[in-house]
């Protein structure tokens, strides 16, 4: 019986096209991690060495904007 009263072939289709989306998505916040990976690796020696939040915040932000202008 199909769902939502929808024919079976486009119940497939819409099942497809949300799992796509959400291995998109999956591979979106990955990617994003890596990127991100040296800037809290940074801002964790910062905030480690100095305990101040406005030098790890700086640091972080520093290293997060040179990453993506290197990606650029």
């Amino acid at each position: 019986m199909p769902w939502l009263g929808l024919p079976l072939a486009l119940e497939i289709l819409i099942a497809i096209a949300l799992v796509a989306i959400g291995l998109l998505l999956i591979a979106l916040v990955v990617k994003l991690l890596v990127l991100l990976l040296p800037a809290a690796l940074v801002a964790l020696v910062v905030w480690l060495l100095t305990h101040d939040r406005l030098l790890t915040a700086l640091a972080f932000l520093a290293v997060a904007l040179v990453s993506l202008l290197k990606r650029l």
